[in-house]
């Protein structure tokens, strides 16, 4: 047997390139194959049948004819040895290998994990935000864990059907121990994933997303009165609690989330007019929603702010309020609540096991960070701030959201009751610091521009 190579010049791509074949004279017949080189005619030597020139790989390119050359002859002699005859299908097998089961074995379809993945990376590239990703990441975990549960971690979306997605949900309830609204929270982030993969990717899925629901329990809107933020202002507290209450204070005042509180800035602070109309406000670009809004600052909120207003606080990037951890504040929050005596019984609703538990929790318990936002709200429509204009001051995309706090203002309803029943020139009892005699004061927004 005799192995020779060859440039196939009559073959030239349109790169220049012509591929190298391998020509195998054996017992009176010849076999000619591609052996998938390729190179320019300057860089082939005709007489001693090699790469030649420079060019990257050219070294391990003449050791692949080399060691070609060794795997025929050791074939055909094996062959030879054995008494079998030297077949032109045994020759290509060596030149061409070609493993069958690979061709024939199915492209594994990407897994639900994989496709989750490549969803976070375009949610990423999209700019949405640290917190919202965080929590696809969470559930994209959680689903993981619960397929590994029942056995299929390697879950094509495909396969992912009505009656899977059913026992997902138990899943969250029983194992994760979710509440209802957690569970809300997830499958509504699942819906989004399952609904890009429709929509943007054009994929098929094995359920029907108007069949995937589940139904959103308002939470209680828990807030102080009139009379408790009275209270907690004049209350004694250690000196280390005096920062946190403020700070709960001027959310209470304002409205601000915790987030955008503690990212609070002396570039956030303009001066409004002049003379009897001065005054001012905050304006700022909402971390949550990424909307912009004007905050107008009354007297009670100023006078917090320049509590705080030392030079180190006015500088280039410097915080205007003396804002901790989140955690921490929330964890102080319900602490000074106590001392305060802000003991009032707010009823506290949950479902374990699909049964309805109630039961009468003091309000410091309950108070965070939130809570002041909560009574910004409810106090503001209180002393009569129109609600289009809260849902501006407080970066509402729909109103609809506004206006859930006018059904938790529950004075509306016992007004309308006394208007009823007693007359209106029936006064409001009950509060220890009326609504009139501090509506100029806490809650206000930027006044409208003539």
């Amino acid at each position: 047997m005799k192995v020779s190579y060859i440039l196939r010049a009559d073959k030239m791509s349109a790169a220049g390139l012509a591929p190298v074949h391998v020509v195998i004279h054996y017992d009176g017949k010849r076999l000619k194959a591609g052996i998938g080189e390729k190179c320019r005619p300057v860089n082939w030597n005709a007489e001693s049948q090699k790469f030649c020139g420079k060019f990257d790989g050219k070294s391990e390119a003449n050791d692949y004819l080399k060691k070609l050359s060794e795997r025929l002859y050791q074939l055909y002699r094996k062959l030879r040895g054995d008494g079998l005859p030297v077949t032109e299908e045994a020759l290509l097998a060596v030149v061409q290998p070609v493993v069958v089961e690979e061709l024939l074995a199915p492209v594994a379809e990407p897994t639900m994990t994989d496709k989750w993945n490549v969803f976070m990376e375009t949610m990423r590239g999209m700019g949405f935000s640290v917190n919202t990703l965080s929590h696809y990441k969470t559930v994209r975990n959680t689903l993981g864990r619960f397929l590994i549960s029942v056995g299929l971690p390697e879950l094509p979306v495909s396969g992912y059907d009505l009656a899977l997605h059913q026992q997902f949900v138990g899943y969250l309830r029983d194992v994760q121990g979710l509440a209802d609204n957690a569970v809300f929270s997830s499958v509504k982030d699942m819906k989004s994933f399952l609904r890009h993969l429709r929509d943007e990717r054009g994929e098929t899925l094995a359920l029907d997303l108007d069949k995937v629901q589940m139904r959103y329990a308002d939470p209680v809107k828990v807030y102080l009165s009139a009379g408790e933020l009275d209270v907690l202002a004049r209350a004694m507290l250690p000196d280390w609690m005096m920062s946190v209450r403020d700070v709960f204070l001027f959310c209470c005042y304002t409205g601000l989330r915790y987030s955008d509180v503690a990212a609070l800035h002396g570039g956030n602070l303009h001066q409004l007019g002049a003379g009897a109309s001065a005054g001012r406000v905050l304006r700022f670009t909402q971390t949550k929603t990424r909307t912009s809004v004007s905050i107008y600052l009354t007297v009670a909120a100023a006078a917090l702010l320049d509590k705080y207003a030392a030079p180190e606080r006015t500088g280039p990037g410097a915080k205007l309020m003396p804002v901790r951890v989140n955690t921490a504040m929330n964890r102080a929050l319900k602490r000074l609540g106590k001392l305060a005596g802000l003991d009032r019984l707010v009823e506290v609703v949950s479902t374990a096991g699909g049964r309805v538990e109630k039961k009468a929790v003091p309000l410091y318990e309950l108070l965070s960070m939130h809570t002041a936002r909560h009574t910004f709200a409810v106090q503001s429509l209180l002393r009569g701030m129109p609600v289009v204009v809260l849902q501006k001051v407080m970066g509402h995309a729909h109103i609809q959201t506004t206006m859930k706090y006018a059904k938790v203002a529950e004075e509306f309803q016992h007004d309308a009751m006394r208007a009823a029943w007693e007359g209106p020139a029936v006064s409001r009892q009950g509060s220890t610091v009326s609504a009139a005699a501090l509506s100029g004061t806490i809650c206000a927004a930027e006044p409208l521009a003539a």
